[in-house]
C-alpha cells in the first residue's frame, strides 16, 4: 500500500465523494462504490467503478475504503451498522474517515475496528468542491503513523497538503479548529458587508479594498461576492456549516471552555435553519444579520 495503485472502495457520493471517488479510479486503483441514492453511483460505474449492494460489500472487495458521509450518525451507520463496513473488510484492511464527525465517536469506532484487526484514520478534509475536483484539498489525519504512513501514496490523490496530527481523532478536533475559524471569519464578513451597505457603500467595491490588507482572508474572497451579490446557490451548505460548529462546541463543552465566538456563529446558523435555509450556500448568514434588531 506504499503506492496510490490498489483496491479501493468509497461509500458516499455527493459533492465531495464523487470527484474525490473519480480521482482515485483515474489514478489506477480499482473501485467498488457504495450510495444510499443509486443514481449517484452512474458518474462512477461509467467509467469503471464497480456498484456494490451495502458498504459491507464494497469492503469485502478492498484494501482501503473511504467514507465521506454526512455527519456522525451516518459513519458509525455504514462501519459498524448491520451490512457496515465492520461485515465485510478482511483483517488489515484500512478504513479512512474523510468526512466531519465527533472525535470521540471517532476514536469509538477506531477501537471497535481494530478488535477485527481493521486500521482507521480520521482525514478530514479543508478546500470544498473545487479543491475535491482537482485532487488539491487539505487534509487533517488521526490514527496510527505507520498506517497514515502506508496510506499518504492513496491519500495524496486527492490531497495537496497532508499534516499528521496524532493519534485517532486527531484530525476530527483539527477539522474542528478549521471550521470554527471558517463560520466565524463568515460572520465578520457579513457584519462588515452589512455595515458598509447600510453606510451607502458598494459592498463589492468594499471587498476589494478590504482584499488588499490585514482583512484579506479566503472567507472575505470566496463568501464575500456571495453576500454583496445576495446569491446562495454555491456548494457549501449551511447545515453542513452548522452541524460543524456544533461539533466544535460539543467538544469544547466537554473540555470545559467557553466558546462565545463560535456560539454566536451556531445560533445565526441555526437562526438560517429554522428560516428555510439548510441547503442554502453558508453565505446566507447576512440574510438573518439583516433581519436582526439592534443590540
Amino acid at each position: 500500500m506504499n503506492t496510490s495503485v490498489a483496491r479501493v472502495g468509497f461509500i458516499g457520493l455527493g459533492s465531495m465523494g464523487t470527484p474525490m471517488a473519480l480521482n482515485l479510479l483515474r489514478a489506477g486503483n480499482t473501485l467498488s462504490v457504495y450510495a444510499r441514492r443509486p443514481d449517484a453511483l452512474s458518474p462512477l460505474t461509467v467509467e469503471g467503478a464497480q456498484a456494490c449492494p451495502t458498504p459491507a460489500a464494497v469492503a469485502a472487495q478492498s484494501d482501503v475504503v473511504f467514507t465521506m458521509v454526512t455527519d456522525t450518525a451516518a459513519v458509525e451507520a455504514v462501519t459498524l451498522g448491520p451490512d457496515g463496513i465492520v461485515e465485510g473488510a478482511a483483517s488489515g484492511a484500512v478504513v479512512i474517515d474523510h468526512s466531519t464527525i465527533d472525535p470521540e465517536v471517532t476514536k469509538r469506532i477506531a477501537a471497535t475496528l481494530q478488535t477485527r484487526g481493521i486500521d482507521m484514520l480520521d482525514a478530514p478534509v479543508s478546500g470544498g468542491v473545487m479543491g475535491a475536483q482537482s485532487g488539491r484539498l487539505v487534509m487533517m489525519v488521526g490514527g496510527r503513523r505507520d498506517v497514515f504512513d502506508r496510506c499518504s501514496a492513496l491519500l495524496s490523490v486527492n490531497a495537496h497538503k497532508l499534516v499528521h496530527m496524532g493519534p485517532s481523532g486527531s484530525g476530527q478536533v483539527a477539522k474542528a479548529c478549521n471550521q470554527i475559524c471558517i463560520v466565524v471569519n463568515q460572520l465578520g464578513v457579513a457584519e462588515a458587508l452589512l455595515l458598509a451597505e447600510r453606510s451607502g457603500l458598494d459592498a463589492s467595491r468594499l471587498i476589494e479594498a478590504l482584499s488588499g490588507g490585514f482583512a484579506a482572508s479566503r472567507i472575505l474572497e470566496v463568501q464575500g461576492p456571495k453576500m454583496a451579490q445576495r446569491d446562495f446557490t454555491g456548494h457549501i451548505e449551511s447545515r453542513l456549516h452548522h452541524k460543524d460548529i456544533l461539533v466544535a462546541l460539543g467538544l469544547a463543552a466537554r473540555l470545559g471552555l467557553s466558546l462565545p465566538a463560535s456560539s454566536l456563529a451556531a445560533d445565526i446558523l441555526d437562526r438560517l435553519q429554522q428560516a428555510g435555509g439548510a441547503k442554502s450556500d453558508s453565505a446566507a448568514v447576512v440574510t438573518v444579520l439583516e433581519g436582526l434588531e439592534p443590540i
